[in-house]
């Protein structure tokens, strides 16, 4: 048997298997040394064997080994990212987070946002759908500059109670020339639950599940 044929062709471990593809090339290269010694004691005086074959796989073996070990201090330096995120979002337990992206939840027939306008607008259109996309609910706003608040009753136009869960709320507005005013969308929530089980913190805020990158202001009451 080719002492050479013991050496993985590539290595391509993900971070997840480094340790295990490190045994494997453990295995592998002690059983390289093992075929690699008995070939040597057995060759041909008058015909020894070419060393340069064997120097070449020995460097592969170090090129494979120096990416295991890349992949294992990844491996490690994500598991303390994920550490740290996990803490972080726990100590997110009880305080106020502010989402900007227009979403909230809907609990008991009560939903909040606050909205701005940068100018007075000759009409606002506020328009809120559900986790789905579609429009449930229509009604005009505050013309003025500045910060309103807007609860809803969480009825859809035809008087309908809807089902508490997620959702959003968007602002319109224009002059009478048609001229678009910037609007921003935010609401308000307090944390009660973090959910690790996933690639990403979850924050429960009420029915809303909120990904703690979407967090953009945490206050501490």
């Amino acid at each position: 048997m080719d002492p050479t044929s013991a050496v993985p062709a590539a290595s391509s471990a993900a971070p997840a298997g480094a340790a295990k593809a490190k045994t494997t090339l453990t295995g592998n290269f002690d059983t390289f040394l093992t075929l690699l010694t008995t070939q040597l004691k057995n060759q041909d005086p008058l015909s020894p064997m070419d060393s340069s074959q064997f120097t070449q796989q020995l460097v592969q073996f170090s090129q494979v080994e120096q990416s295991i070990n890349a992949n294992q201090n990844l491996e490690s330096l994500i598991s303390l990212t994920k550490a740290r995120a996990a803490g972080d979002a726990v100590g997110f337990l009880g305080k106020t987070v502010t989402l900007t992206d227009g979403t909230a939840g809907l609990k008991s027939g009560q939903a909040v946002w606050g909205y701005s306008l940068a100018s007075d607008s000759t009409a606002t259109r506020l328009v809120i759908a559900d986790s789905k996309g579609h429009t449930v609910y229509t009604g005009a706003g505050d013309i003025t500059s500045g910060l309103h608040a807007f609860t809803w009753d969480g009825k859809d136009n035809a008087g309908n109670a809807l089902p508490d869960g997620t959702y959003t709320l968007s602002v319109t507005a224009q002059t009478t020339d048609g001229t678009a005013v910037k609007t921003q969308v935010a609401s308000q929530g307090v944390v009660d639950e973090v959910d690790l089980s996933g690639t990403e913190p979850m924050l429960r805020i009420g029915t809303l599940m909120v990904p703690l990158s979407k967090a953009t202001l945490i206050s501490g009451h």
